[in-house]
């Protein structure tokens, strides 16, 4: 299309002229659907050489939900292994069991693993801890993300370890990275305000990185949607009692008001882990006394939390 013959009501991308379909504030521009291709999978691979995220003979285990942030990593990351020496990827996706929802994430990751001739990888909660998520949360409800996301990083490890990979990568975006400062500054929690799982290679974590961690969230939906690979799925039922809900929607209307907010917070970790650089903020680790993964204390979240669901059932 002519410059001329775009309609004067969508703004013209900054370098093509053509429609634009996003406008980046902190950029201060408009893209179109090819530029915003480019810019996303150049930040992306910004962050991945700027981190040192990923090294020659890497195998990358990539947790994929099935939802758009996953979806569009491993689309990323695809694209961008003919640039990473000897990198092999693996993804992972984790059924918790929820009837309902699950299912069709699972589908949305099985169609999207088939396209890209992605190895691909299930593991179950009933695996995990012989039980699904909705039977765990019986009269649980409330604490449904806490128990989710202490199973799923544990399922989530396990997996990447016997699928021999060498680092975890995940969807997590700016949005995301943003709600957790704010949240783990409500709670008070400084030791997780700086934590940085993907922060140095040594044992016994398996790295954990999230190449999409400065890309907002509405540019990932973007990406998708003019590649028409956004995957349509239900919501999580039990997102209604989750703070992150409570917390992405006041960040979404600070971020009406004030553009910048976002991005602002997810800067305001680096600065924080910086300034306390050297402080011991972090408790030392020890090895549970049971499973013998790592952990703060002397038994890990996982069998503290098994301990308290077999309570549960015998009262």
């Amino acid at each position: 299309m002519a410059k001329s013959a775009v309609p004067s009501r969508i703004p013209p991308c900054a370098i093509c002229g053509e429609p634009a379909v996003i406008c980046q504030p902190a950029q201060k521009r408009h893209l179109c659907g090819t530029h915003l291709i480019q810019d996303l999978e150049a930040r992306a691979a910004a962050t991945i050489r700027e981190g040192d995220l990923i090294h020659p003979g890497d195998r990358i285990a990539v947790g994929l939900s099935g939802g758009k942030d996953s979806t569009a990593l491993l689309v990323i990351l695809s694209r961008l292994l003919p640039g990473l020496p000897e990198v092999k990827i693996v993804a992972i996706t984790v059924d918790e069991g929820i009837a309902g929802y699950r299912s069709d994430t699972i589908k949305s990751a099985e169609a999207l693993t088939r396209r890209l001739g992605v190895e691909h990888r299930m593991v179950s909660f009933r695996d995990l801890i012989g039980s699904d998520l909705d039977t765990l949360l019986l009269g649980r409800g409330k604490q449904a993300c806490t128990i989710c996301g202490i199973l799923r990083k544990k399922a989530l490890m396990d997996a990447a370890r016997d699928s021999g990979a060498t680092v975890i990568a995940t969807g997590h975006n700016l949005d995301d990275e943003a709600q957790s400062v704010l949240m783990n500054a409500l709670r008070g929690d400084l030791p997780r305000l700086v934590r940085d799982a993907g922060a140095g290679r040594s044992a016994p974590f398996l790295p954990r990185i999230k190449p999409l961690a400065a890309i907002a969230e509405k540019e990932i939906a973007a990406y998708l949607f003019v590649q028409d690979l956004f995957p349509v799925l239900p919501e999580c039922p039990y997102t209604r009692y989750a703070l992150r809900a409570d917390v992405r929607s006041l960040l979404a209307g600070l971020e009406s008001r004030y553009p910048g907010t976002t991005a602002s917070l997810g800067e305001s970790k680096k600065k924080i882990r910086g300034y306390c650089a050297g402080t011991p903020v972090m408790t030392p680790l020890n090895r549970c006394g049971e499973c013998g993964d790592p952990c703060s204390g002397d038994l890990c979240q996982v069998c503290r939390l098994r301990h308290s669901l077999e309570r549960g059932r015998d009262s």
